[in-house]
């Protein structure tokens, strides 16, 4: 039987998920002094220094189906300080101050996250170790090199590190490895055991969350779900990916999805021989993204992007799973790591990010219209939703941080083109970014396609 069609025939089942015991529907009008629609990385965060700060408050948590359904139960596991628009366009868009302002949070936010879970014992497997990004051709190393030399050129000399070949190639034993890029700035994470933990944890601090509570309708003040109704002070949406299926937000943000495979354990042996007995995060520096890691349970989890968008930004548990997008993703596994062809694929799945047109996250308040919002992660979310949460609570609260004039706060981005120029558009950038690796691939040089698309995405 072939690998691929082994893998077609797994189900839609994150590696990361785990059944327990549900909770109550919203019945019912409650009042609440902070009501938050999704109960994800953004809404528990945000709930957890809301009480904190303010444990008297009265917080209610809505989500449309079980905590961490998104993509908080449903990504790599990376909680790193990687900002999804480059360093120079935040410069760009605001000042060199603020995106140096800005980095410095995100490396203390991968801190942060480690220091929370310690405090309050929630385990999720947090690992700081680190995050390698291996240079496999000679553009890749090239890119791995100027983006050092910017990097101190722009004020962070030690942001990253280039490893020449011997040193990559102790640091992660994959095939072709002719350096890479290092940055210590990212631990992993499991994530359901992050999402679980936090919902635990902010439900013994007394906030209330209601499963199967999708909500209807946010008006100022009052949150409507097909069943009941929260009458709040404040509302923040958290809804990531799925505030693009909101009325009113078809063009505020965009699904893409990122697909990911996890194997069976691996035996230690194996793991020392590819030298992957560790938990540092990785990729390589190929345009269409992928990523990897080992869990403490020693699974190598590899997924990356490539999905298709899909018409009016449509969403659905089918576009969780495409055969051919999954098959690509193992082939590079294998490619990284060819011992690994005879190893068994125990999970697959899928999960939509959230993307702005201009590729920057936002935390936002209206105070007129009563309601907050944060996310436009575009992937990065692990993390920065954990800064997210503790600016939404400085809003809401109106508390003087550092952290409120950062470049995400209050940053509008222009909305999405309509269909068919959004379809046509987003689904060619990807076959670009595809034909990019294929160009390097064959001809050894920096790809002309990828200098287009960054300059036509306005991202870098």
């Amino acid at each position: 039987m072939s690998a691929k069609f082994e893998l077609s025939q797994l189900p839609n089942r994150p590696l990361w998920f785990e059944p327990g015991q549900p909770r109550e529907r919203l019945d019912g009008t409650v009042e609440a002094d902070v009501a938050i629609v999704g109960a994800g990385y953004t809404g528990l965060w945000t709930a957890y220094y809301l009480l904190k700060s303010e444990p008297s408050l009265r917080v209610v948590l809505l989500e449309k189906r079980e905590v961490g359904f998104g993509a908080s139960g449903r990504n790599g596991g990376w909680a790193s300080a990687i900002f999804p628009i480059s360093l120079p366009r935040v410069a760009q868009l605001y000042s060199h101050d603020a995106a140096l302002r800005l980095q410095a949070a995100m490396n203390e936010t991968v801190d942060e996250i480690g220091r929370v879970l310690a405090l309050e014992g929630v385990e999720a497997d947090y690992a700081k170790q680190g995050f390698l990004s291996l240079a496999r051709s000679a553009p890749q190393m090239a890119r791995a090199r100027a983006a050092a030399e910017d990097s101190a050129r722009f004020g962070l000399p030690e942001q990253w590190r280039v490893l020449e070949a011997a040193e990559a190639r102790a640091s992660l034993g994959a095939e072709g490895t002719l350096g890479g890029l290092y940055t210590e700035h990212c631990a992993l994470i499991h994530p359901g055991k992050l999402v679980r933990g936090l919902a635990w944890l902010v439900e013994r601090m007394g906030a209330k969350i209601h499963e199967q509570s999708a909500v209807t309708r946010i008006a100022p003040g009052v949150v409507h779900t097909e069943h009941g109704t929260v009458r709040a002070g404040m509302t923040v949406r958290a809804t990531e990916a799925f505030t693009s299926q909101q009325p009113g937000h078809s063009r505020f943000v965009i699904p893409l999805y990122s697909l990911v495979l996890a194997t069976e354990p691996l035996p230690r042996e194996l793991l020392a021989q590819l030298n992957l007995d560790h938990r540092m995060a990785f990729n390589d520096m190929r345009h269409l993204r992928v990523y990897g890691q080992v869990t403490a349970e020693g699974r190598l989890v590899f997924g990356g992007r490539g999905a298709p968008y899909n018409w009016g930004s449509r969403m659905s548990d089918a576009a969780d799973l495409v055969d051919s997008i999954h098959a690509k993703i193992h082939q590079t596994m294998l490619e990284f790591f060819p011992a690994l062809a005879g190893t068994r694929i125990s999970h697959r799945w899928g999960g939509a990010l959230g993307v702005s047109r201009d590729w920057c996250p936002t935390v936002s308040i209206d105070r007129c219209n009563r309601i907050a919002w944060a996310g436009n992660y575009v992937g990065d979310g692990v993390a920065t939703s954990n800064l997210a949460g503790r600016i939404l609570r400085n809003l809401i609260l109106e508390r003087d941080d550092e952290i409120n004039t950062l470049p995400l706060v209050n940053h509008r981005s222009p909305s999405w083109e309509r269909e068919p120029l959004r379809w046509l558009g987003i689904n060619s950038g990807l076959a670009a970014a595809s034909l990019s690796d294929v160009e390097e691939r064959y001809t050894h040089k920096p790809s002309r396609t990828a200098m287009l698309l960054e300059k036509l995405t306005g991202a870098h």
